[in-house]
């Protein structure tokens, strides 16, 4: 039996102090701008509506990964993707485009340009008075319609990528404003394509993964013992087989520079260069028995600093960008008991270049400061490894040089915070954490994102103790890493399904260090929802 017109008002009523109540803490304080609550004390007496106004509980946090690191909730129906909605973009803002197509395409609506946003449609915006760093965004979804701004493009696209994510998980975007930004500047994946040959295309679907997830930087090794692998006009001979095209390194570089992404190329030297020396014998480093050192390098010879700054010429126009990884870690010489007197050669050009007092050390660390100074004109900051700076040495790397730290158990390697401490920038690759090898050696196991999620942050270094607070600034970020020992332990399509979650824990890490709100089974749950979202 239907219920009279009086019972239907009661029942009406009752439901709406339900919700009121249910967004009420223990105190009785309304969280977000309470203005129902106000309006409902002040005027008891109010009189009726002619009909009863829909009302809706405070929002929720958007689901994301990288979790949002600030969001207000509001009482209002969100958004979601309508048959009219469509992407704009502020007038002037045309530096915008690609991200509003992009948006369009992925949330399958239309795209207007720079027009006035309508209800419905999702607004993105350059604004500098929003503060915060290029990164960050603020996005609010009130009206019928989703406003993104940003005082960088950065930020707006990774407003963009919250939107995205919200949608694909849950089917709309929450009501209220999410105020976000990275906690480290630099984050990403760092890629072995020298050992194990990778497609361009493989490459693309990393970085298009890579940029849902707001990571910001890819490193592609390229050269080492194993192969040489980008097509080189200056020293074809040096080049293996199998290898990407200057035409495809182009195309990964304009990808990348759309979805914010920078590329850091490394050609490790004056060790790691096998694939390069059995074009050019004549450089190999020989100790004093007449025994090769294996893919290292005679940087006494005139010739050796000439190929090395060739090829650095050659690549660094390429690919342009911010970033030049030089290597410079597990030079062979360095590592026997007596490295003077197994490369006698090496000591006496230590000598020549630097005094009596001089050693081995001096001559790799003068290397190390030569080759920086090659891609600096580039506009590039250089990178080492961080067993390539060495404590001893007479000659001290340039404090310009970005540190990577990788590992505490190489030669030359020392604990992290004698290098902050000396005042040098560094980036968290701790192998303990980060690194995913390719057949597992030497005790290595493909991590889950388990432990990264529970137990690393940027300040853990090496090992799993963090380094002091005190030098938080100091430390720029992080990249996982794929090395490819034995690259035919798993196929390229395993990779990316392997390195899956571990890049999602370490983005979440890198955005925001605290501890997780979700447990590792419900990231993971989480992902598995997005993904889902995106295949639907």
């Amino acid at each position: 039996m239907a219920p009279s017109r009086g019972a239907l008002m009661a029942v009406t009523a009752v439901a709406a102090a339900a919700v009121t109540v249910a967004a009420c803490d223990g105190s009785g304080t309304e969280h977000g701008n309470g203005s129902e609550t106000s309006r409902s004390a002040a005027s008891p007496s109010a009189s009726p509506t002619p009909s009863p106004t829909r009302s809706y509980p405070l929002s929720k946090t958007p689901r994301t990964i990288p979790a949002v690191r600030e969001h207000t909730p509001a009482r209002g129906p969100g958004w979601r993707p309508g048959k009219d909605s469509a992407v704009v973009i502020g007038k002037g803002d045309k530096a915008l485009a690609d991200e509003g197509r992009l948006l369009a395409g992925e949330l399958k609506i239309g795209y207007r340009g720079e027009e006035p946003a309508r209800a419905g449609d999702v607004a993105l915006d350059l604004n500098t008075k929003d503060g915060g760093g290029p990164e960050s965004y603020t996005l609010r979804t009130r009206d019928g319609r989703v406003t993104i701004s940003g005082p960088g493009q950065a930020g707006v696209f990774y407003g963009t990528r919250t939107l995205k994510q919200s949608v694909r998980a849950d089917g709309a975007m929450p009501e209220g404003e999410v105020r976000d930004r990275p906690d480290r500047p630099q984050r990403g994946l760092n890629l072995d394509i020298a050992r194990k040959h990778y497609s361009a295309g493989w490459i693309e679907d990393r970085l298009r993964d890579m940029a849902d997830i707001k990571l910001n930087q890819l490193g592609l090794h390229f050269s080492d013992d194993q192969a040489f692998r980008i097509e080189s006009d200056t020293h074809p001979e040096v080049v293996s087989p199998e290898h990407l095209t200057k035409a495809e390194v182009r195309h990964i570089v304009a990808l990348a520079g759309r979805l914010h992404i920078e590329v850091v190329p490394e050609i490790d030297s004056p060790g790691h260069l096998g694939a390069v020396l059995s074009a050019h014998p004549d450089l190999q480093l020989f100790n004093v028995s007449g025994v090769p050192s294996k893919g290292s390098l005679d940087i006494s010879k005139p010739g050796a600093a000439k190929l090395i700054d060739e090829l650095l010429g050659e690549y660094t126009e390429l690919f342009g960008g911010a970033y030049w990884h030089l290597g410079a870690d597990e030079y062979q010489a360095l590592t026997v008991s007596s490295p003077a007197a197994s490369y006698p050669q090496l000591q006496r050009a230590a000598v020549k270049k630097y005094g009596a007092q001089a050693g081995i050390e001096d001559l790799a660390t003068g290397w190390l400061n030569d080759r920086a100074a090659v891609v600096r004109p580039h506009g590039m900051t250089p990178k080492a490894w961080n067993d390539g700076l060495f404590r001893d040495s007479t000659v001290r790397a340039d404090k310009d040089i970005e540190i990577e730290y990788w590992t505490g158990k190489e030669y030359g390697a020392r604990p992290p915070e004698q290098y902050l401490s000396e005042g040098f920038k560094m980036l968290n690759l701790n192998d303990e954490f980060l690194y995913y090898v390719l057949g597992q050696p030497n005790a290595f196991v493909y991590p889950t994102g388990k432990r990264i999620y529970e137990q690393w942050t940027p300040l853990v270094l090496r090992g799993t103790s963090p380094v002091p607070a005190k030098y938080s600034d100091q430390i720029l970020g992080g990249r996982f890493a794929v090395w490819g020992d034995f690259p035919n332990a798993q196929t390229a399509e395993q990779v990316a399904q392997g390195i899956r979650m571990p890049l999602r824990a370490t983005s979440q890490k890198l955005w925001d260090p605290g501890t997780p709100k979700l447990s590792w089974d419900g990231f993971t749950a989480l992902a598995k929802e997005i993904d889902r979202g995106r295949a639907g």
